[in-house]
């Protein structure tokens, strides 16, 4: 399955870098924009001027991965906004990466129910889990 990443990045060189790792680590749709579609689905990865524009608070803000500088006003505001992935530019690529896949499925998880064959269902009567004699006794302390 296609996952679709959208770049919100003004240094064209650093984008172009970042869109060449994320096609070599998986299926990923890159799409380099001026502004992002919130109504679109998929990551959405700022830099802080894009984070700048950005209408606040976000619906979304678990797909969303922020490129900034360590200040930490900008820290907090992003931690005001619910984004959890902030990574720095003098960061790695691969730890950026980590970050786009980490809220890739964060937004799937947010969206999607996951069932499973031993959740609960309302058809399941839970088991009785008291024993019927004490497997424990309470037990004295004894002190010098």
């Amino acid at each position: 399955m296609m996952r679709t990443v959208q770049l919100v990045i003004a240094d064209a060189v650093y984008a172009a870098a970042l869109r060449d790792a994320l096609s070599h680590s998986g299926p990923w749709h890159v799409e380099f924009v001026d502004r992002p579609n919130l109504e679109r689905p998929g990551v959405l990865v700022l830099d802080e001027p894009a984070f700048e524009r950005l209408a606040l608070p976000l619906a979304r803000p678990e797909r969303v991965v922020l490129i900034i500088r360590q200040d930490p006003d900008l820290l907090a505001q992003a931690w005001d906004a619910g984004i959890v992935s902030v990574v720095s530019r003098v960061d790695t690529l691969p730890t950026v990466l980590l970050a786009i896949m980490a809220a890739a499925l964060r937004a799937a998880q947010a969206h999607e129910t996951v069932t499973s064959d031993i959740s609960p269902s309302a058809s399941i009567i839970p088991a009785q889990i008291t024993p019927q004699s004490p497997i424990s006794r309470p037990r004295r302390c004894r002190t010098p």
